[in-house]
């Protein structure tokens, strides 16, 4: 089965490139009792994944975060910063823009178009390092979300791309989620038809899997 999930995943590569998107801002004050509360800033920075690619931008898993979050009385507006078809190259060259936004925390979920295009894996590291490092440098929190890549592409290159995130997690001390499509990837009911994006149901799960890990980053920055 999981051959047969490869195939489709590399025939909706066209799809996971070639789809475009903005990136929204927003605001970061919320009525409260009569008087303005300026929440916090987390920018979720990354491709067609963070984006919401095939579903309502109220289903994405930025939107479906800040819901879950302002529920359990954290008072922290998601910026949906994905932007579809984007290679960690194209992300490096909007961290400037992601700054501008003042966060207090950054979910960095970038990769998944390298490896289908065969990328070296190198250059993601360099790339995924450099975006780290910047974000670090201006006392921004981050996590770091995982990525892995269909076999398809050889056990060479799958095992040198699986095991980069972690890796570089654990030099650069980040809080890290090993995997963003965890409980996803593979199941037809959790996906849109091309079998690699979420549906409304599959980013639920996702929200589900990252809240611990985003609770732990808020937690540093609060200290």
């Amino acid at each position: 089965m999981i051959n047969n999930v490869c195939v489709v995943l590399l025939m909706a590569v066209v799809a996971l490139m070639g789809c475009s998107g903005e990136p929204l801002k927003a605001d970061t004050q919320k009525k409260q009792s009569g008087k303005t509360v300026t929440s916090q800033t987390i920018v979720a920075l990354g491709d067609s994944l963070t984006a919401g690619f095939g579903v309502d931008l109220s289903e994405s898993y930025p939107a479906l975060l800040e819901e879950a979050l302002q529920k359990n009385g954290y008072t922290y507006t998601v910026v949906n910063a994905g932007v579809s078809g984007e290679t960690s190259s194209g992300t490096l060259a909007r961290v400037e823009w992601i700054l501008a936004q003042n966060p207090a925390v950054v979910i960095v979920e970038t990769g998944a178009n390298d490896g289908l295009r065969g990328i070296p894996v190198q250059l993601i590291e360099e790339n995924l390092r450099e975006i780290i490092a910047l974000l670090q440098e201006n006392n921004v929190e981050v996590l770091l979300v995982g990525m892995k890549m269909v076999m398809n592409l050889g056990p060479v290159y799958v095992s040198q791309f699986n095991e980069l995130y972690p890796r570089l997690a654990k030099e650069m001390d980040i809080e890290f989620m090993p995997f963003f499509l965890e409980d996803v990837a593979t199941k037809p009911q959790l996906n849109i038809d091309d079998g690699i994006h979420p549906n409304s149901a599959g980013y639920r799960v996702i929200v589900e899997n990252m809240y611990p890990y985003v609770l732990n980053v808020i937690d540093s920055v609060n200290s």
